[in-house]
């Protein structure tokens, strides 16, 4: 039996030696070795380096990978052997292992164990749970040991091949070997058949030769002749019925695995051959050789695999074939992506290697088509109908038609199991295609020809790799190598054209095909389902398109291949490269409704729609939803947050209402106060604050509607909730600037508290100035002393008594007008930025309207808080003290210099430009205080004189700032500070 295999080569690397070559068993990874001590690993699709390490100046001519670590691992000639984390290059450990140089390592599956050996003529064990001891050595053989490796089968046995000409076979624990191989050369390699069926080991030696083993015989099977030099690297294939062997003659060769005859011989002109690899699961082998690294493909990566309709599963093991049946898990529960426990019967054996099977479209029949050649045989009793010579087979959409592809381009189209038509294309072809027209494909074009005439229907400029036709024949899937097209057949404009041949271009007929989509996706296998067009890509994902839209079914932990999807089962079939089956479960019915939403036929969608089981609406209904059918899918939905979603996005206040209610979520109360707000519907959105705990909108909305109330309310709520911002604004919007103050304070903000009542509250300045003082001097003694207090310096506060008088004016002020003024007469009121509240005052006094009792804010004399002492003023001067300062705006004499100093009530122009003409707007407030004139208050005289201790700061002696700081904190080291808390460096601090 012989065997044909298609080798390509995917990767090239021009280097120094590489001693060894590696695969990572998951990720497109190849880990090379180099003689002059660098390790590199690469990324074989990207073709970039994805890591590079000096491992040493000598030569590393082993190094594996360890994934279930993240780490590979070196061995060197400096005897060392490291290790390091693949993923960022550092190195985990490092320890000397032998005496001479190492050779060889291998990596135990599943135990934390490592083999090493070496031209020591030792083998070693080490174990790296226990810091890499060394628990076990092996002596035996008597001169260089040049590779290890673990037997897969049992992995407490391993293989040794060493230059004493033998291969070694040992027991972990056993001391001694079991038995020897004997050569009559030098071993150099050796390799283990990874299948459970062969108890065989293959070994390369010295002169060339190649020897097969059976390890329970003892006995060599076949000597496989054909390397002109010493053969450094041998392999078995894991899927693929192939020997590998690479030798100094810079060949690598292909052997039968069962007949032992070379299929191949490879010759890459780059030299010596030193490592072979190959990868588990896909057709890939790593080769390193004198001058660089290469990695090539063997054959296809789709298993040889075909499902029939009636849910009967046949694949190619090696030559043999199987088959299995998902006919027998009825009744059994089946989990999306599990693997099913399938009975596998043989059906027989092949002649030829199968490379692929394909069943017929009705199932009665299957090829096997490989090594150049085809056999037709019957589904159930594996009878031999048809066989013949072909590079090629394909079926068309009737099962007495197919087609075959030979030598020269030629194609044969055979019906009835008898030659039918030959036909030569116009061009080369490299591959055809079934279904109901019979396509070919050549360097730079797809052709159509007709089954029956082999006439052309359409040439298209395009090299599909796979073309997959739907079961109603007008629809079909071009895929190349990065993306696929979805294309309609018109078959109606097919028959008038070929009535009238005239009417056809030299490509065939123009509107035969009409592109319907384009989708940027690598695809790997896909398969038709009405009008839905299901996928795997690169990504390993499982997706299905309708129309324009794609929908991901599952993400696939491995490369998978379609199958066949069964409509009774309403499942889809899936299987992998080691013959692995999964299914998932996919509703015939939620396809046709999506089928027939994209076709907008809106009544067959709603017929179909009672038949979606309610744990799929959630799925129709996204679908409705990228496909912009937003209140179809709002009806359809039963996901709460989807529905509110949808809700929000067409505006529909009262679903997104009953959802927030049901679920109650904070988020969904926020968004639907802003939708609320922004539609106007206040009533709503103060639900919806007020279910969020949303202080900031209520604030909002509260000083947006003028409500008074609810602005209390916003108030009591956020100081109970903790959220001082709010509250602070709510109360000095409400002109609360005593309960401002007392806020400021009790978040322990003093020097906020300390600027905010000089210019609301001057009354309090004192009584806050002394608390600041108290905290700074618990960081530093002389620290508090250097804030300034109005009670001890009056001198360096001129205008302060301005400001007691002004905050008097504007509580008896208050006193008389209507705090609660609507909002809507706030155009007849003068706006705050338009007042100047000290020429207010100042025009008052000077009317008689006013006076000022200075024995109210008796601190300035005496230093206390400004509410005891002092004969109390006219009534509603002790009446203003009960109620809260209206902050009009800062106090604070702007431009004293406009104020009049007539006594006579009269001012002019400029002074009476800052406050509105209308009587109503500075009332009247009478007042038993007697009456000053504008000198008298002014006069610096009539302050206190500042007391012995305190610093001469008056305006005639006034100090630089750097003379009064550095008065002030003569002495002061900064170290004497408890800074903890603070963030200020020394200048800021002197500054401050």
């Amino acid at each position: 039996m012989s065997i044909k295999i298609k080798v390509k080569k995917k990767f090239t690397s021009r280097s120094q030696r590489v001693k060894s070559a590696e695969l990572h068993p998951t990720e497109p990874w190849m880990l090379t070795s180099l003689y002059d001590g660098n390790v590199y690993i690469w990324n074989t699709e990207t073709k970039k380096v994805l890591k590079s390490v000096l491992v040493s100046d000598l030569p590393v001519r082993d190094a594996k990978f360890v994934p279930r670590k993240n780490w590979f691992i070196t061995a060197s000639d400096d005897t060392n052997i490291r290790v390091f984390n693949y993923n960022t290059a550092e190195k985990v450990a490092e320890f000397s292992a032998h005496r001479d140089y190492i050779r060889s390592l291998a990596v135990h599956t599943s135990r934390p164990f490592l083999l090493s050996c070496a031209d020591d003529g030792a083998i070693r064990l080490w174990d790296w749970e226990k810091k890499w001891a060394c628990t076990q050595t092996f002596r035996g053989h008597v001169h260089l040991v040049m590779q290890v490796t673990f037997n897969p089968k049992d992995y407490n046995q391993f293989a040794s091949a060493s230059m004493d000409k033998s291969v070694k076979i040992w027991q972990l624990g056993s001391a001694q070997p079991n038995f020897s191989l004997r050569h009559d050369l030098g071993v150099n390699c050796l390799a283990y058949y990874p299948g459970g069926d062969k108890p065989y080991i293959v070994s390369g030696c010295d002169g060339g030769a190649v020897k097969v083993w059976d390890y329970q015989t003892k006995s060599c099977i076949q000597t496989l002749l054909g390397h002109a030099k010493d053969v450094y690297a041998v392999e078995f294939h894991p899927s693929m019925p192939l020997i590998l062997s690479g030798a100094s003659d810079g060949t690598v060769r292909m052997w039968h695995a069962s007949t032992f005859k070379m299929v191949a011989l490879l010759n890459f002109d780059m030299g010596r051959v030193w490592s072979l690899a190959v990868h588990k699961v896909s057709n890939n082998v790593a080769i390193g050789f004198d001058d660089g690294s290469m990695l090539i493909k063997l054959g296809r990566e789709e298993p040889a695999i075909s499902m029939d309709m009636s849910g009967k599963i046949v694949w190619a093991h090696h030559s043999e074939l199987q088959q299995a049946n998902v006919k027998t898990l009825q009744g059994q529960e089946v989990k999306d992506g599990e693997k099913l426990e399938l009975a596998v019967k043989d059906m027989g054996s092949c002649e030829i290697y199968p490379q692929t099977i394909a069943h017929s479209p009705n199932g009665r029949f299957m090829s096997v088509c490989g090594d150049g050649e085809y056999t037709i045989y019957t589904a159930v009793a594996l009878r031999n109908k048809a066989y013949g010579s072909a590079h090629e087979f394909v079926w068309s959409s009737d099962s007495s038609v197919y087609a075959t592809r030979g030598g020269n381009s030629l194609i044969t189209i055979y019906r009835n199991f008898k030659s039918h038509k030959t036909f030569k294309p116009n061009t080369e072809a490299d591959g055809i295609f079934g279904g109901p027209l019979l396509g070919v494909r050549s360097s730079n074009c797809l052709t159509f020809y007709n089954w029956d005439t082999t006439e052309l229907i359409r040439r298209i400029e395009i090299t599909p790799t796979q073309i997959y036709w739907s079961e109603g024949e007008d629809l079909l899937t071009l895929v190349s190598d990065n993306s696929f097209f979805i294309l309609k057949y018109n078959s109606k404009a097919v028959e008038r054209f070929t009535d009238n041949k005239d009417a056809t271009t030299e490509d065939g007929i123009e509107d035969a095909f009409e592109v319907m989509a384009e989708f940027k996706d690598k695809l790997c296998t896909g398969l038709w389902v009405g009008d839905c067009f299901i996928f795997t890509n690169s990504l390993n994902r499982l997706n299905y398109c309708i129309g324009e839209e794609i929908v991901t079914i599952s993400h696939l932990d491995r490369l998978m291949y379609l199958l066949r999807y069964i409509p009774k089962d309403n499942r889809l079939y899936l299987g992998d490269k080691e013959l692995n089956i999964v299914s998932f479960s996919l509703l015939v019915s939620v396809l046709e409704y999506q089928t027939a939403v994209t076709r907008r036929d809106f009544d067959a969608a709603d017929k179909i729609l009672p038949a979606i089981p309610r744990e799929h609406r959630n799925r129709v209904a996204h679908f409705l939803e990228k496909q912009g059918f937003k209140s179809q899918a709002l009806s359809v939905s039963l996901d709460l947050d989807h529905k509110f979603e949808l809700a929000l996005q067409l505006e529909d206040l009262t679903t997104a209402h009953a959802v927030a209610k049901q679920q109650g979520a904070p988020l969904k109360w926020k968004q639907l106060s802003d939708l609320a707000l922004k539609t106007s519907q206040l009533d709503l959105a103060l639900e919806c604050l007020h279910a969020s705990q949303d202080f900031g909108g209520l604030l909002l909305l509260a000083t947006s509607i003028g409500n008074r109330a609810m602005l209390d309310g916003v108030e009591l709520a956020a100081a109970a909730a903790g959220q001082t911002n709010v509250a602070f604004t709510a109360n000095f919007v409400l002109g609360r600037c005593d309960k401002c103050l007392q806020i400021l304070l009790d978040t322990n903000r003093l020097p906020e508290a300390a600027l905010f009542a000089r210019t609301y509250v001057p009354s309090q300045v004192p009584r806050v100035v002394s608390l600041w003082r108290e905290r700074l001097s618990t960081i530093h003694r002389r620290l508090g002393a250097a804030i300034a207090s109005p009670a001890e310096t009056e001198n360096m506060f001129p205008e302060m008594l301005q400001s007691l008088k002004t905050e008097r004016f504007l509580a008896s002020q208050g006193q008389t007008m209507n705090a609660n003024t609507p909002a809507s007469r706030s155009k007849y009121l003068q706006g705050n930025k338009n007042r100047n509240p000290v020429e207010e005052m100042l025009i008052a006094e000077a009317s008689g309207t006013f006076s000022y009792n200075p024995g109210t804010h008796s601190h300035i004399e005496d230093g206390d808080d400004g509410h005891k002492g002092g004969d109390k003023g006219s009534k509603s001067e002790v009446e203003a003290e009960d109620r809260p300062v209206e902050a009009a705006g800062p106090i604070r004499n702007e431009n004293p210099a406009k104020v009049s100093t007539s006594t006579s009530g009269e001012t002019d122009g400029e002074a009476t430009s800052h406050v509105n003409s209308s009587p109503s707007q500075i009332p009247t407030v009478e007042t038993n205080v007697t009456e000053k004139s504008l000198s008298d208050i002014n006069d610096p005289v009539a302050l206190d004189e500042p007391k012995e201790n305190s610093h001469d700061m008056s305006l005639e002696k006034s100090l630089t700032l750097e003379e009064e700081l550095t008065r002030d904190l003569e002495g002061v080291d900064l170290d004497d500070f408890d800074m903890d808390g603070f963030e200020l460096d020394s200048d800021e601090l002197l500054e401050d």
